[in-house]
C-alpha cells in the first residue's frame, strides 16, 4: 500500500525536525567541549597599558600630610609616596611577566567564568596534586617560590616522595582569571569549581592548600567532602561570630 500525501508530509516533517535536533544537539555538544576545554595562556600586557600606568602615577594628586606622628590617622603621606615612588622607579612588571611564563599557564571556563591556573607537574614519579589557593589581596605571585622546592624537593634536601603536581589558579576576579558578573562567588562556589578544575586537569586523587582567603577556599572543599580530596592545609583560621 503506497503512502499518501499526508503520510509523506508528516514523514518528511518528522525527518526534518530529527535531522535539525540532532545537528542542534552536535552543536551544544561542540560548545560544552569547547567551554569545557582548557587552553594555553601567555601574558603579554601591551607596552601601553604599562606607559599609561607610568603617567597615571606621575600625576598622583597627593593629600595633606597627616597631623600626627604616628599612624593614628591612617597610613603616613610619606609611605604612600615611597610606595608609588617604588613602582614608578624600581618595580619591573617585565620581569615578573617573564617569570609566570617560564611556568605552564592555562585558562578553562567553569561555571560561566574564565579561571586562569599555573599547572607544574614534577618529573618524579608518584607525585601527590595539591591546589594551592592564594589570599586577598594577593595573587598567584606569592606561591611562585614555592613552585620550585614542591615539584622538585630532590634539589631543596627532600625526598622523592615529598615530590607534588602544583595547581595554582587565580581566584575569580583576581588575576587573569574572569570577573564574574554575578554575585555568588562566595568561598564554597569557589572550592566546587576547584574540584571540577582538579578533575577536568584529571586528577582522582589530591589535597588542597589555601592561606588567608585561601583559607576558607580549601576548608570548604573538605566540607563538601570531595572524594577525590585526600586531605587539606591551611595557614589562617578565620573564625566569623554571630552578632549578639
Amino acid at each position: 500500500m503506497k503512502p499518501d500525501r499526508r503520510q509523506l508530509l508528516r514523514g518528511t516533517a518528522i525527518g526534518l525536525a530529527t535531522g535539525g535536533l540532532a545537528k542542534m544537539l552536535g552543536l551544544s555538544r561542540a560548545s560544552a567541549a569547547e567551554a569545557n576545554a582548557i587552553r594555553p595562556f601567555r601574558i603579554d600586557v601591551p607596552e601601553q597599558d604599562l606607559v599609561d600606568l607610568q603617567r597615571r602615577l606621575a600625576t598622583t594628586r597627593w593629600p595633606d600630610k597627616e597631623t600626627v606622628t604616628d599612624d593614628s590617622q591612617g597610613v603616613p603621606l610619606a609611605m604612600v609616596q615611597e610606595l608609588v615612588r617604588y613602582w614608578q622607579t624600581d618595580y619591573d612588571w617585565r620581569k615578573i611577566e617573564a617569570r609566570l611564563n617560564a611556568l605552564p599557564q592555562f585558562i578553562t571556563n567553569i561555571d560561566g567564568v574564565d579561571i586562569h591556573f599555573i599547572h607544574v607537574r614534577s618529573k618524579l614519579p608518584n607525585a601527590l596534586p595539591v591546589i594551592i589557593t592564594h589570599g586577598w589581596p594577593g595573587s598567584i605571585i606569592e606561591q611562585l617560590k614555592i613552585v620550585e622546592p614542591l615539584t622538585n624537593p630532590t634539589a631543596h634536601g627532600g625526598g622523592a616522595t615529598d615530590a607534588f603536581d602544583v595547581v595554582i589558579p587565580s581566584m575569580p576576579g583576581y588575576g587573569f582569571s574572569g570577573r564574574p558578573t554575578t554575585t555568588g562567588w562566595d568561598p564554597v562556589r569557589i572550592a566546587r569549581a576547584w574540584g571540577v578544575l582538579m578533575k577536568r586537569i584529571g586528577y582522582m586523587r589530591y589535597v588542597a592548600q589555601g592561606g588567608d582567603w585561601g583559607s576558607p577556599v580549601s576548608n570548604d572543599m573538605a566540607k563538601l567532602a570531595l572524594p577525590e580530596l585526600l586531605g587539606i592545609h591551611v595557614t589562617c583560621l578565620l573564625l566569623f561570630l554571630p552578632r549578639s
